[in-house]
């Protein structure tokens, strides 16, 4: 098993250095990987990441840097796969520290879900824990929320190149923030490819600290997501879809209930986020405001689901 790490970049250098050092790390079986190769795929970053890359190439002998106009992470992402010299393929994010096993840990699953199956319609999902640590991200516990169920999400999987192409690589309709990943992940469910978790196969997901001055964005995003995941629904009508995306009603009622209507938001929370902040639990913070930002998502994929009806 030869493997193709692609790994999209986008204005992300100091922790996308933590991420290439980690993949340069990894312990494997040659019996079992015959090699590997970081598709490093630049998304026309402006903060220096392609000078960096070069400077520092000898450190990084596993490393092919290849350079594109920015286009989005599903646009660089199907260029990595087209330019990828492995037979299989891993999708691990610039802000993911993998653990020295984890790709040996990817082609054990792989190679252990061929056998039973009599085929290689599968895919391995490795596991994800969200840290704010940027010195020591490999120090951060695992915790509840840290628990996924997504299916293709591809901050840490692994798969048989030949089924990305068969299933037509990433959807570039979805422009905007969300989905794309997951869409993918409908299509290859389509064909038959089942999922296959692998704990051992472990990433630190990197996220800075949660402070007030990123709720703009994250609201923004929300509602992008919310338009994207309209788009979904539309190209993937069914019960999964709906639920994933959250345009039911059941989701409409327990977020409305929980923001008081949208009373409690940014800016009515935002004295006991600042408390939360400055005691040291931005993570706590965090998650008090995926409760507002959960409603501009619901509110994002109604509005975008009713445009689009009424657009025909």
């Amino acid at each position: 098993m030869f493997i193709s790490v692609v790994t999209p970049t986008y204005n992300r250098q100091p922790i996308l250095e933590k991420c290439l050092r980690a993949l340069e790390q990894q312990v494997y079986d040659p019996a079992l990987i015959t090699d590997y190769e970081l598709v490093v795929v630049d998304d026309g970053s402006t903060d220096g990441t392609q000078d960096w890359l070069r400077q520092h190439a000898a450190e990084f002998p596993h490393v092919r840097l290849v350079e594109r106009n920015h286009g989005g992470a599903g646009a660089a992402r199907n260029y990595g796969v087209e330019v990828a010299r492995g037979d299989t393929i891993a999708f691990i994010d610039s802000d993911v520290i993998l653990v020295p096993g984890a790709l040996q840990a990817h082609a054990q699953a792989l190679s252990d879900a061929y056998q039973r199956l009599g085929d290689d319609r599968a895919f391995s999902a490795g596991r994800l824990v969200n840290t704010c640590n940027f010195e020591q991200p490999t120090n951060e516990p695992a915790k509840v929320t840290d628990f996924s169920n997504a299916f293709f999400d591809t901050a840490n999987v692994a798969i048989a190149r030949h089924w990305l192409l068969t299933a037509g690589l990433f959807d570039l309709d979805f422009r905007l923030y969300g989905w794309e990943d997951l869409e993918l992940g409908v299509r290859l469910k389509n064909l038959g490819v089942s999922m296959v978790k692998v704990s051992e196969a472990l990433g630190y997901h990197y996220h800075a600290p949660f402070a007030l001055d990123q709720i703009p964005k994250m609201i923004d995003q929300e509602i992008q997501r919310g338009r994207m995941g309209a788009l979904f629904y539309q190209k993937h009508p069914t019960r999964e879809v709906k639920m994933m995306i959250q345009m039911t009603w059941l989701h409409r009622i327990l977020w409305g209930v929980l923001t008081a209507g949208g009373r409690l938001n940014e800016k009515t929370m935002a004295p006991l986020l600042r408390w939360l902040i400055d005691q040291g639990k931005p993570q706590v913070a965090l998650e008090l405001a995926r409760v507002f930002l959960n409603w501009y998502t619901v509110q994002g994929v109604y509005a975008a689901y009713s445009e689009m009806q009424q657009e025909g």
